[in-house]
């Protein structure tokens, strides 16, 4: 069974986000004073009393907000309330109901969906200071002020009491793929294209996308979570206490947590980035398998053997890479990019026997001794699998500070040669004599 979906709407600056981070226990949505920051649905895990349940956040809505993203962000509230099993209104009690807040009200009232009507900084709690929120014909207003953390209690009581059923904790885990890129490369587009749906919101405006938007989905009767994030600029101009730079730390965070990555880059460009480079490598740094998807291929710049023959100079420290060439606004062979994820998460998922790890270990030895320094050659005695995702060696040896990064690189070339570990990385460890 899925967990239960719980919305939280309401007019810009009435301390939603600030909301989904205490409830989920960490810092996941932007908070910024600026209204808009928050435009797609973020969502994340939450529990409360031993129900556990999925938290959405949203936008704020304001029908009179001269902002061009206010429709988008109107469209995923409203798909966000649809695709609620409890709707958390949040109101400002301080400003008291406004013209906007009846908009909102309105729009719940017609849903079906059951609504926790939440009246937010109010720092005492004045049972009048609730009454006229009656008035938008929701039920009882709960107090709050989630900075205090103060009746936060009472509102998750009042919401899980709105769940139908108990779900099951031990559901599978999904396989989160990140989507990542610099901006202005089609991330959202191709999500929209992989999903079928305007899942997210759209526009060739760089930075549109400034949170990691969670996009839960099923290909091949298996769970997948697809992650579209912030465009990834170059370091150096991007202020760290910025809204922006929360979207860069938020994308490597994405990156870290993430299954599988899918690396967008322009291939209507003739040449590689210097920022599409640095995603690729840290991904690359991050252990983890990769697809390289080379979208807007219907205005490309050059042909696929010179593509890759470009990409494979530029990336040379990740030859494993798996490329793909795709269109997300025709849909040209999007259709053919899971098949590739499944592949690589599959080849860096592999465990391999001992047995035929030392195999390939004795081959390599005979067509390559070892490195010999000062009169003393490395003697590998033997090698296991010590981990997957990444496929991760450990190679015991008399003394591994003989072993260099050249005659890793080949000993990873011969592995390669033999088992397939298209699209990921794969390290070996060194281990003298004695270490565990």
């Amino acid at each position: 069974m899925r967990k239960p979906i719980v919305a939280v709407v309401g007019r810009p600056n009435v301390g939603k986000s600030t909301f989904f981070n205490k409830i989920c226990g960490k810092r996941i949505s932007i908070v910024d004073d600026s209204p808009g920051v928050t435009r797609d649905r973020i969502y994340a895990d939450a529990e409360w009393v031993g129900h556990s349940f999925t938290l959405v956040d949203t936008g704020g809505l304001d029908e009179r907000s001269e902002d061009i993203f206010q429709k988008d962000i109107k469209k995923q509230a409203l798909i966000a309330i649809n695709e609620a099993d409890v709707i958390v209104f949040l109101v400002d009690g301080r400003v008291g109901v406004t013209p906007n807040d009846e908009e909102v009200a309105e729009i719940l009232q017609k849903s079906k969906t059951p609504v926790v009507l939440v009246v937010n900084k109010l720092d005492n709690f004045d049972v009048e200071k609730t009454y006229e929120f009656y008035s938008l014909g929701l039920g009882e207003p709960y107090p709050l002020s989630v900075m205090q953390s103060k009746g936060l209690g009472d509102v998750l009581d009042a919401v899980v009491k709105n769940f139908k059923q108990d779900v099951d904790l031990d559901e599978s885990k999904e396989t989160k793929i990140a989507i990542v890129g610099r901006p202005n490369v089609g991330k959202s587009s191709l999500v929209n294209r992989l999903i079928g749906s305007e899942r997210v919101v759209v526009s060739n405006i760089e930075g549109t996308t400034r949170d990691s938007v969670l996009v839960p989905f099923k290909y091949n009767k298996k769970d997948y979570a697809l992650v579209d994030t912030a465009g990834l600029r170059r370091q150096r101009s991007v202020e760290k206490v910025s809204v922006e730079g929360y979207s860069v730390l938020r994308t490597m965070s994405a990156i870290d947590e993430s299954d599988v990555s899918i690396i967008v880059v322009d291939g209507s460009q003739d040449m590689l980035s210097e920022q599409d480079v640095r995603v690729a490598g840290y991904v690359h740094e991050a252990g983890k398998p990769s697809v390289i998807v080379v979208n807007k291929w219907d205005i490309k710049s050059k042909s696929k053997p010179e593509y890759e023959l470009m990409l494979k100079e530029a990336l040379s420290f990740m030859s494993y890479f798996e490329v793909i060439f795709v269109s997300a606004l025709t849909g040209t062979s999007t259709g053919q990019i899971m098949g590739v994820v499944e592949k690589v998460y599959e080849n860096a998922s592999k465990r391999i026997t001992t047995g035929l790890l030392n195999e390939l270990l004795h081959d390599a030895i005979l067509n390559f001794e070892p490195p010999a320094r000062s009169g003393r050659r490395a003697k590998i005695r033997y090698i296991t699998q010590a981990s997957t995702n990444p496929p991760t060696f450990v190679l015991f040896v008399n003394e591994p500070k003989l072993i260099n990064f050249s005659y890793e690189r080949y000993l990873e070339n011969r592995f390669r040669e033999r088992i397939d570990f298209s699209g990921t990385p794969i390290k070996f460890v060194l281990k003298g004599k004695g270490e565990e």
